[in-house]
């Protein structure tokens, strides 16, 4: 009882500590130091290649790296900060930070082995797109961060760089050097204390590609009554085209349905949604404003339009962007602050243009959504995304889309 209280006493004494006062200094692991992800089949046959501790696949189209974390029993945030430069590679390319959890069965890595394959599903529910829901023995990948590369950024950010120096504009003092980003990633912290598979993808097709520095960071609470809540993750479903996938265009035709179980005695289901859209030309799926509509058993939990509308602010990441000029009037400020107005040129930017739900530059925040008040027991989550358009011949429009719920057990 005496040692009831006192544990009672120090709780209540921390609640005026200071916030720095209230946790242990972060620790701080870097995971990928600048290492280089790109197309090489020459360098990277297919298979699964092993250098200098990591793991590449997809000709070094991604990068693999085993990691187990300490189990917590405090409160623990954790964030994830990924920054990235071209290697030579001049385009805006897609992006996926994931985890591969020890509990996922059949991998990735046993795909490109070539020791499995993907679990055979309901091709009038899933057409032909290959390992997006779970099925035997097998659990698609969990994202981490879904990332944009910018136009070039780094290695076209000099000044008198032969490509990019008449590019910029003036408002721009300086071309990024590189683009950094940082997410919580918490809830899914759990996934790393068994051993675990951390992956960067990039959808990149040049033997030069990108370079990646990803570290991962962690703050445990000192205070002895902020106990860690057991959270438990569950993939529904995850489009990415990692190894021997399709570009997934499935929702041009039919929406997608992912049965799911809730089990009795959990708290606080949430359920978190990455959704963007490509196929890089005029009117299509990633330059036109698309909804995408999530119920759960016929009520919907989300409806919305990814879309960005602040691209032009990311414009000193993207060096290597095509521009074009415009012609409009212009108002200045003329010789002795007399008012004018003319017509001029204006250069715009490729990367200026809005898109869904991305930038060249840019990551994507999980949309998250709380399931207050669902029952235990069987469900169906579906996506449907009605404006969406197929795929014609190069025109690969298409929706890269990942969701999974987090619940407190």
């Amino acid at each position: 009882m005496q040692k009831k209280i006192i544990l009672l006493l120090l709780c209540i004494a921390a609640v005026t500590l200071l916030p720095a006062q209230r946790t242990k200094r972060p620790v701080t692991i870097n995971l990928f130091p600048e290492m280089p992800v790109c197309f090489n089949p020459a360098e990277y046959p297919n298979g699964v290649v092993e250098k200098e501790g990591m793991i590449y696949l997809g000709n070094g189209r991604i990068l693999l790296k085993k990691i187990q974390l300490p189990k917590f029993t405090k409160y623990t945030g954790a964030s994830l900060t990924l920054s990235l430069v071209s290697n030579g590679d001049p385009w805006d390319k897609s992006g996926s930070c994931f985890v591969i959890p020890a509990s996922a069965g059949t991998t990735m890595l046993d795909i490109a082995a070539g020791r499995a394959a993907y679990p055979r599903q309901d091709s009038g529910r899933y057409e032909q797109l290959a390992g997006i829901v779970q099925g035997e023995n097998y659990r698609p990948a969990i994202e981490l961060m879904r990332f944009m590369t910018p136009f070039g950024v780094g290695h076209f950010s000099s000044d008198d760089d032969s490509v990019s120096a008449r590019r910029r504009p003036v408002y721009v003092d300086g071309w990024a050097k590189e683009v950094t980003w940082t997410q919580d990633i918490t809830d899914l912290l759990s996934l790393f204390e068994e051993e675990a598979y951390i992956g960067i993808f990039i959808d990149t097709w040049t033997k030069e590609g990108y370079k990646v520095d990803v570290q991962l960071s962690w703050t445990e609470s000192a205070l002895p009554c902020d106990t860690m809540p057991k959270l438990h993750v569950e993939p529904l479903i995850n489009t990415n085209y990692y190894i021997g996938q399709k570009h997934p265009d499935i929702f041009s035709r039919q929406d997608v349905s992912i049965p799911f179980t809730i089990p009795e005695n959990v708290r606080n289901v949430r359920l978190k949604y990455i959704a963007t859209g490509h196929g890089g030309h005029s009117g299509g799926d990633e330059f036109r404003p698309q909804k995408n509509i999530l119920s759960v058993d016929g009520e919907v939990v989300l409806d919305f339009t990814p879309w960005r509308t602040d691209c032009a602010s990311f414009r000193r990441f993207n060096p290597t962007s095509g521009v074009w000029l415009q012609k409009r009037t212009q108002a200045f400020i003329g010789k002795g602050g007399k008012r004018e107005v003319k017509e001029i040129e204006e250069p715009l930017a490729s990367s200026d243009l809005s898109r869904s739900n991305w930038c060249p530059g840019s990551d994507v925040t999980p949309e998250e959504i709380n399931l207050q008040g669902i029952t235990p027991g069987s469900h169906t989550l579906t996506i449907s995304i009605p404006e969406s358009t197929p795929i014609d011949e190069n025109k690969l429009n298409h929706w890269l889309v990942s969701a999974y719920l987090v619940w407190e057990e």
